[in-house]
C-alpha cells in the first residue's frame, strides 16, 4: 500500500476522485446494488423509473408518474402527499432508531416500522431522519454498496406520506462489540487502521480513537489506494445514484458527516462519553499525536521559523477532570491560550478542520447539484465551559471559540459558501437547570451564538434535542429557541430534528406532549404567535386511528 510521506503535509483542498459504480436496475426487474442483485422490495414495482438510473429519459406513453418527467406535484399527489400536509410553519422530523436497518443490512422489524411511520403521518410529521452507515453499506469492500435496508426504509417513507433526510454516517456507532448499537467503520477499513494506527486520532498519552478516520490524512492515499476524502465521495456518489428517483421528492435533505458523531469535531471525549461530558466538566484531549497530525503541525511551524511550537500540543493543557482555572492552558488571564503560541496551535488545530469540513463541502455540493436536496452539516453542542474565558472544552474539540473570538461564525460562513444547512443541538437545555450542576454552564448562551451567526451569514438552520426529553418545559424551550432564529426573518428557514423515535415516545402522555408540540411548530399561527398562546390538539381521533402502532411498534 502506497502512503504519501507524512513529511511533506498539503493544505490544498483539491485532489482526484475515483469514479464511482452506478447501480442501473430496470422497471419492475430485479435492484442490482453494485455487485449484489436483490429481489425489489414489494413496494418497489409502485414508482416507476427509467432504465437507468443516471438517465434523464421520461417515462413512455401511458407510464407512471414519475420523478424522472419532471411533474413533481403530480407526483406527490399519486403517491398521496396531500396538499393539506403542506404546512407553513417549520417541519419536525423524527429521527429513526440507530438499528432501523440492522448488522445484514436489512430492513429490522418492517410491520413495527410501519405502524410506527403511520402515526407520525397522524402526527403531523414532515418526514424522518435516517442515517446511513458507512459501516453497513460498504462493510465488506471497497467499492461494493449494499443499499437493499435503506431502499426498503425510503420506499416505506414514500409509501406512508413521510420525507427524508438522509445522514451520511461515516463515523463509528456505539461503544464496541458488546453493545446492542455497535456499528464500526467499514471492516476493511479497520484492516487498514490496524496496519498503520496513526489513521486514528491519537491523544498525547497514546490512546487512540476509532470513531472517525484521522483528518491529517485526509487526501492522502491510505485507504487501498483512495484517500478518506475520495472514499466518501464515491459513497455519496453511489447513493445518488441508486436513489436518484427518489431525491428532491421523497428524499429532500442530506446531512454530511464530517467527524465523530457526525458532527464537524475532533473526538476531545469519546461520543458515547460527551453525552455526559457536562456533568463532570471534562476538559477534553487535544486530539493532534498521530503522525499525520504532528507532520502537518511540525510544518507549519517550520514555515513561521518556531520549529520549538511543533512537536505536539499545549504543555500545561490540565487533565480531564481538572478545573480549567487550575491548568497553565486554560486559566483565565495569563493562560498560554491568550498568547503567540496558543493562537498559532488553536489556529492551525481548528484551520485544519475547517479546511476537512470544506473539503468534503465542496464534494457534496458537486454531487448533489441539480437534485433539489438539501445538504447540511452539524456542530457539536459543547456548553459546559462556555461561561470561562478559554472555552476550554470547546478548544479540544476544535473550535475555537473563547471569550474574545468568534469561532462558529467562519464555519457557518463557510457552510454558506457551499448552500449548507447548519444543524445544531441543545434546542431543549435550559440554562437555569444546568448552572444548578455547573456554573460555567449555558447551552442557552452557547445557542444563541450559533443562531446568530447562521442569521449573520443568511443560512438555514436545522435544530435538535441532544436528549429525548419528552416533558412540556423541553417543548416549549425548542418551541423559545427557535423563534429566535426566526423572529424578525422575512423568509425564515428553519426545521426541527426530533432525536429519536423509541418505545417510550408511544407512551401515552409522551404521545399527546409530542403531537402538541408539533403542531405548535407546524402551525404558522401557533409559531408565530406568543409562546403559550397556542392551543392543544384534539387528540382522540387520531389515537384511536394509531393506538395499534403505538401499543405494538416497540413491544
Amino acid at each position: 500500500m502506497a502512503i504519501a510521506s507524512p513529511s511533506t503535509p498539503s493544505f490544498s483542498a483539491s485532489f482526484c476522485c475515483a469514479r464511482s459504480k452506478s447501480s442501473p436496475f430496470s422497471r419492475f426487474s430485479s435492484v442490482s446494488f453494485a455487485h449484489r442483485v436483490i429481489q425489489p422490495h414489494p413496494l418497489a414495482p409502485r414508482l416507476a423509473v427509467s432504465s437507468r438510473l443516471n438517465s434523464s429519459k421520461p417515462s413512455g406513453p401511458g407510464g407512471s408518474v414519475s420523478p424522472d418527467n419532471g411533474d413533481l406535484h403530480q407526483y406527490e399527489l399519486y403517491h398521496k402527499f396531500s396538499p393539506q400536509r403542506r404546512r407553513q410553519g417549520p417541519p419536525v422530523f423524527v429521527t429513526l432508531p440507530v438499528d432501523a436497518v440492522g448488522p445484514a443490512g436489512k430492513l429490522r422489524r418492517p410491520k413495527a416500522m410501519s405502524q410506527s411511520f403511520r402515526a407520525l403521518v397522524a402526527a403531523g410529521v414532515e418526514g424522518v431522519v435516517m442515517e446511513v452507515w458507512w459501516g453497513l453499506v460498504e462493510r465488506e469492500e471497497p467499492r461494493v454498496y449494499d443499499w437493499q435496508g435503506y431502499f426498503e426504509l425510503v420506499a416505506l417513507a414514500r409509501r406512508s406520506g413521510l420525507k427524508v433526510r438522509a445522514v451520511m454516517a461515516f463515523h463509528e456507532c456505539g461503544t464496541g462489540p458488546g453493545d446492542p448499537y455497535w456499528i464500526p467503520l467499514p471492516l476493511w477499513v479497520v484492516e487498514e487502521i490496524d496496519k498503520d494506527p496513526d489513521l486514528a486520532y491519537s491523544d498525547r498519552f497514546g490512546r487512540r480513537n476509532m470513531e472517525y478516520i484521522s483528518l491529517g490524512c485526509d487526501i492522502l492515499p491510505v485507504l487501498r489506494g483512495r484517500s478518506p476524502i475520495q472514499a466518501y465521495t464515491d459513497f455519496m456518489r453511489n447513493f445518488r445514484e441508486t436513489f436518484r428517483p427518489f431525491l428532491g421528492v421523497i428524499i429532500t435533505g442530506i446531512q454530511v458527516g464530517m467527524g465523530p458523531a457526525g458532527e464537524l469535531r475532533y473526538p476531545s471525549c469519546p461520543s458515547q462519553k460527551l453525552q455526559w461530558a457536562w456533568r463532570s466538566r471534562e476538559l477534553g484531549e487535544f486530539q493532534c499525536y498521530d503522525k499525520y497530525m504532528l507532520a502537518s503541525l511540525n510544518a507549519c511551524a517550520r514555515k513561521i521559523g518556531m520549529r520549538e511550537w511543533g512537536n505536539g500540543g499545549p504543555i500545561g493543557a490540565g487533565n480531564l477532570m481538572q478545573n480549567p482555572e487550575h491548568t497553565e492552558f486554560f486559566r483565565s488571564g495569563d493562560g498560554s491560550w491568550n498568547t503567540p503560541y496558543g493562537n498559532f496551535f488553536l489556529e492551525w488545530y481548528s484551520g485544519l478542520l475547517l479546511l476537512h469540513g470544506e473539503r468534503i463541502c465542496r464534494e457534496a455540493e458537486t454531487i448533489f447539484r441539480g437534485t433539489q436536496v438539501n445538504t447540511s452539516a452539524k456542530v457539536a453542542g459543547i456548553h459546559w465551559h462556555y461561561g470561562t474565558q478559554s472555552h476550554p472544552s470547546e478548544l479540544t474539540a476544535g473550535y475555537y471559540n473563547t471569550l474574545n473570538r468568534d469561532g462558529y461564525l467562519q464555519i457557518a460562513r463557510m457552510l454558506g459558501r457551499y448552500g449548507f444547512s447548519m444543524c445544531c443541538t441543545c434546542f431543549e437545555m435550559r440554562d437555569t437547570e444546568e448552572k444548578q450542576m455547573n456554573p460555567d454552564s449555558s447551552p442557552e448562551g452557547f445557542l444563541r451564538q450559533l443562531l446568530l451567526a447562521a442569521r449573520v451569514c443568511d443560512i438555514p438552520l436545522e435544530g435538535e434535542n441532544s436528549a429525548a426529553g419528552l416533558d412540556d418545559d423541553s417543548f416549549q424551550q425548542v418551541l423559545k429557541m427557535s423563534k429566535l432564529y426566526s423572529n424578525g426573518l422575512e423568509k425564515p428557514s428553519f426545521s426541527f430534528n426530533f432525536m429519536r423515535m423509541d418505545k417510550n415516545m408511544f407512551e401515552y402522555q409522551n404521545w399527546v406532549r409530542f403531537t402538541r408540540f408539533v403542531r405548535q411548530m407546524s402551525d404558522a399561527n401557533i409559531f408565530g404567535s406568543k409562546l403559550g398562546s397556542g392551543g392543544d390538539i384534539n387528540l382522540s381521533s387520531m389515537l384511536d386511528a394509531t393506538k395499534d402502532g403505538l401499543t405494538f411498534a416497540y413491544s
